[in-house]
């Protein structure tokens, strides 16, 4: 388990970069503010880091629970509860340090860590889990 929670943080390190990129050009586009860019920002980095966690980090339970699009819904709806402790601790850091650009990312990552243990735990279990 150490090495698969270990592949799955790296990915979701990868995950992060994705987030937060896609924020900052919603940002700098003007596409949507700190609030609704970071709804588009966890689809992206949801998607991304379901197809790395599926091929790298789960890949002997990945083909065990139908398509690839209904495993990429379950995967995104079980995420939801790692992205609400995210996107709690995210407003909370930009509510303390303020809504600025520079700030953004920081808020990300201390998002991503903060919700990091509940969505291994539902990627493992709900997503990802062999057969019986």
């Amino acid at each position: 388990m150490t090495s698969r929670f270990l592949r799955f943080a790296i990915v979701g390190t990868l995950g992060f970069a994705v987030d937060a990129g896609v924020l900052a050009l919603a940002l700098h586009s003007g596409l949507a503010g700190f609030h609704a860019g970071r709804c588009l920002s966890f689809l992206a980095a949801a998607s991304f880091t379901w197809a790395l966690n599926r091929r790298f980090t789960f890949a002997d339970g990945a083909a065990s629970h139908g398509g690839s699009g209904a495993q990429w819904a379950r995967y995104v709806v079980a995420m939801s509860a790692g992205a609400a402790v995210n996107y709690a601790v995210y407003a909370l850091v930009l509510h303390m340090l303020g809504y600025t650009a520079l700030i953004a990312p920081l808020a990300v990552a201390a998002g991503s860590i903060a919700g990091l243990g509940v969505n291994f735990t539902a990627a493992r279990h709900l997503v990802f889990a062999p057969r019986r």
